[in-house]
């Protein structure tokens, strides 16, 4: 490692970036990337009428980048912060084990605004998505835990420096504007994690806010504003600011950089909710399936991840009772119950109704937690939960992955049922779902980027 950092870390990324390529892509890697576009297409349109979206547009000013669901045009900064904030909003969007990151809803949003902006071809797109979404996840597993720790949002401030890379690479930037473009982004990078306080919905935002300020540090390096070649391991740099509890494994950054594709491992969500609470909504939904009623609950206990715990777990009498819908996603008690007694957790379970049932509150209740210091969390997302019935029986069920993933993969059918289930749930027919989920399977194939103003209903 000594003489990797004998070289700025920005420099060693930046000819990377400055290299992308799409021979060096493996077909599993682009495959990847159609299905990361897909997911990230239908939840902008489930999301397009919320209210969160809505007030979003409020910010918004006008131009001929496409927000994605909506009819008129944006400025391209807004496109991406819609798109991007509706993306990750409902918290359905792809994740990463071992940050945890979610790339696609900052990568995706970034690569189409500017694609839309300069009229970029849907194979500099690909490379744009390919190369930002490895940066993304990378980075995420230089500083495990830590900048949850710090109280920021790893998806937030390491998507600001991934969508700066994904943008340079669209816009085929050389290795000085690459290397300014990262500096810049480590100046705005925000995103803390107090939405968990009162179930706010700030969260919603940082992907959003990620891509715009990505899109905006590329095009200032390539208009010639300098940024810092130390971003990253400099004494007042990005880790040192955003994760000071740890020190930098750059390692896992930099060894097999362009030979090893991580991304080919991102998990696609079958729930609408906390990455890492999904493994337990499994396991309490197999609990049902056993013939379990809730009335036969004496308790559950969960082993978790430390790390878990002061998102998912506590305050533990605030997770039993969730305020809002969105807050009702972070809790681990609730989405359990939800599962449980619905069989699943999709958009419609996160609503009003669901969080004020009595028959859910009163499940979340009867769970509880212990710490596991032998669970793998970040590095690996699992479930499990020992159930106490009134008979003085106990159920133990287990579960040592998050489907989705490489262990349990949704195939392309699920994930274009998801993206159809998504666009119909956002208003869409099924012909204009249809129509949309082929124009997206083919972006990268495009010309240039004018086909996704078809995507403007």
């Amino acid at each position: 490692m000594t003489e990797v950092l004998n070289t700025p870390i920005a420099e060693t990324l930046a000819d990377w970036l400055v290299g992308a390529d799409v021979s060096k892509l493996q077909p599993q890697t682009i495959d990847m990337c159609r299905r990361i576009a897909l997911d990230v297409t239908g939840l902008c349109i489930a999301a397009r009428k919320e209210d969160y979206v809505l007030a979003t547009l409020a910010a918004a000013g006008p131009g001929d980048a496409t927000a994605i669901g909506h009819a008129r045009g944006f400025d391209p900064f807004s496109a991406a912060l819609i798109n991007g904030t509706a993306a990750h909003g409902e918290d359905y969007d792809d994740t990463f084990e071992g940050g945890p990151v979610h790339s696609g809803a900052v990568i995706i949003p970034a690569a189409m605004a500017i694609g839309e902006m300069e009229q970029i071809s849907g194979e500099r797109l690909l490379l744009a998505t390919a190369y930002g979404s490895e940066l993304l996840c990378r980075l995420s597993l230089v500083t495990p835990k830590a900048i949850h720790k710090a109280g920021f949002h790893p998806t937030a401030v390491i998507g600001a420096m991934a969508a700066a890379g994904a943008v340079s690479v669209a816009l085929n930037l050389n290795k000085q504007q690459t290397v300014s473009a990262l500096g810049i982004a480590g100046s705005m990078a925000s995103g803390i994690i107090e939405y968990l306080a009162e179930g706010t919905w700030t969260k919603r935002m940082h992907a959003g806010w990620a891509a715009q300020s990505g899109m905006r540090a590329a095009l200032m390096a390539r208009g010639g504003f300098l940024g810092p070649r130390t971003v990253f391991e400099g004494s007042h740099g990005f880790f040192h600011a955003f994760a000071p509890s740890r020190k930098p494994a750059y390692n896992f950054l930099l060894d097999d950089l362009g030979a090893r594709w991580v991304i080919d491992d991102i998990i696609f969500k079958p729930y609408a909710c906390g990455t890492m609470t999904q493994p337990f909504i499994d396991c309490a939904i197999q609990l049902a399936q056993q013939g379990v009623k809730a009335q036969d609950i004496v308790s559950i206990s969960c082993p978790v991840g430390e790390g878990t715990v002061h998102r998912l777990w506590e305050p533990l009498a605030v997770k039993h009772n969730p305020q809002t819908p969105y807050a009702a996603k972070f809790s681990t008690p609730f989405c359990m119950a939800i599962g449980f007694l619905d069989g699943k957790a999709g958009l419609s379970q996160f609503d009003e109704a669901h969080i004020k049932d009595p028959a859910a509150r009163a499940l979340a209740a009867k769970i509880s937690y212990v710490i596991d210091p032998n669970d793998p969390y970040p590095d690996q997302f699992i479930g499990a939960l020992k159930a106490t019935l009134s008979n003085g029986e106990v159920r133990e069920i287990k579960q040592g992955y998050m489907r989705g993933g490489p262990q349990a993969p949704m195939s392309l059918q699920e994930l274009e049922t998801k993206f159809i289930d998504n666009a119909i749930y956002g208003g869409w027919s099924n012909g204009e779902a249809e129509a949309a989920r082929v124009l997206v399977s083919h972006l990268f194939e495009t010309k240039d980027s004018t086909s996704l103003r078809q995507l403007r209903i």
